[in-house]
């Protein structure tokens, strides 16, 4: 696991051998917190190759606590990076989660803005776990196609523990756990706005439109998150 600059992100990912499956995951305050009470995903998150820091409440706790300065890399960061590099090798793209509205929106888009992609995609039943059956044909209907770049935008937690249960079943070179970028990319939910996002308050515009589903991260989780970060600081965490 490595949390890291975007520039090290690219130099890295320019340099690594494709043909051994590497899986990408993101971590934000939120995440660091649910990870703490469940050990399928902490250890999803902690096997990542690469684990990048989508949240500014990371690139704080990086600066406060081992005095690195980090820059927040956006799953829409990392997305439009991949899509870019496929682009480039006209390579192949699977998207795995959202409805199929989202999904057919995607793949309207990708084919104007990155023609040499080849996608496909797959809306799984919308329900907290999937039975074998069902794992068993999206694992099919994934390797079946044997995407250069596997996308998986369920939420999190359970996008990353589905990945990680299953990867060793899976034919990819790169997967990633993406969540709300399907919506973003697919126009279905607006991404604040660019003024947002760099004064690091892209979580308020967000709050304000889905309060219900959003509410625990930014009351409970930050200030769980925060509370960590001091005590690190005073060296009562190691």
């Amino acid at each position: 696991m490595n949390i890291m600059n975007y520039e090290v992100f690219v130099d890295e990912f320019e340099s690594i051998d494709l043909e051994i499956k590497k899986i990408i995951n993101t971590i934000n305050p939120h995440s660091y917190v649910t990870a703490k009470s469940d050990s399928v995903f902490q250890e999803a998150l902690k096997k990542s190759d690469f684990l990048i820091p989508d949240g500014s409440g990371i690139v704080l706790a990086s600066k406060i606590i081992y005095k690195t300065d980090i820059e927040k890399i956006a799953g829409a960061d990392l997305h439009k990076f991949l899509l870019s590099k496929m682009n480039e090798k006209s390579g192949k793209v699977f998207y795995m989660g959202a409805s199929q509205k989202t999904l057919d929106k995607i793949e309207e888009r990708i084919k104007v803005e990155y023609p040499n992609i080849q996608v496909q995609s797959y809306s799984p039943p919308y329900k907290a776990e999937f039975s074998v059956d069902e794992n068993d044909v999206i694992i099919k209907k994934i390797n079946s196609f044997k995407p250069d770049v596997l996308f998986v935008g369920m939420t999190a937690p359970k996008q990353e523990k589905w990945l990680h249960e299953h990867k060793d079943n899976l034919e990819f070179k790169v997967a990633s756990c993406i969540g709300a970028v399907f919506d973003f990319y697919a126009g279905t939910v607006e991404r604040p706005s660019q003024f947002w996002i760099d004064i690091h308050l892209e979580w308020l515009p967000r709050l304000l439109k889905e309060p219900k589903r959003l509410w625990r991260r930014n009351f409970i989780s930050t200030p769980l998150f925060l509370w960590d970060i001091l005590l690190y600081k005073i060296g009562f965490k190691k």
